[in-house]
């Protein structure tokens, strides 16, 4: 869709639309309020504004939505199959679900990674290295991820 496309949909479809980006409706929700953008790079921006002002715990929840990394998931909702798109490289194992499992259990949340173009071995040595990382660290990994992750699924939206 162009922009001039995206800024005339009606409020629920955007917000639909957005939500399918990322699976925060605060986040949808300003997006949408701040039309009209008029081109994608504006979209995009204001876009990334609104996840780097997310609170906390509205960010996480976003983040808890995600399907975990090598478990793609089976529901027929359109952000199941964007997630298993993305993971297509990424086959399940029993060492990527232990590290997962370990994730979890230090950060409380889902790993969050842009698993698009990235290979199951690449994720799992990324895990592992994050599993250092002390809280406030990684959730700004998490929230750069995120953004990525939005961002990549926005631009594909968008059409010259």
């Amino acid at each position: 869709m162009t922009p001039a496309e995206f800024d005339a949909l009606s409020a629920t479809a955007c917000r639909t639309l957005l939500f399918d980006c990322c699976r925060s409706p605060l986040w949808a929700d300003f997006v949408e309020k701040g039309r009209p953008y008029g081109t994608a790079a504006a979209l995009l921006a204001h876009s990334a504004e609104v996840l780097d002002d997310l609170p906390d715990d509205e960010f996480l929840a976003a983040v808890n939505r995600h399907p975990r990394i090598g478990e793609p998931p089976t529901g027929s909702d359109p952000h199941d199959s964007r997630s298993r798109r993305e993971q297509s490289r990424v086959l399940p194992s029993d060492e990527l679900s232990a590290a997962n499992r370990a994730y979890e259990e230090r950060f409380g949340h889902v790993f969050l990674i842009r698993a698009a173009g990235r290979d199951a071995s690449e994720i799992l040595a990324a895990l592992r290295s994050r599993l250092g990382n002390d809280d406030a660290a990684e959730l700004a990994v998490v929230r750069a991820e995120l953004t990525d992750i939005t961002l990549l699924r926005l631009e594909g939206l968008m059409t010259p």
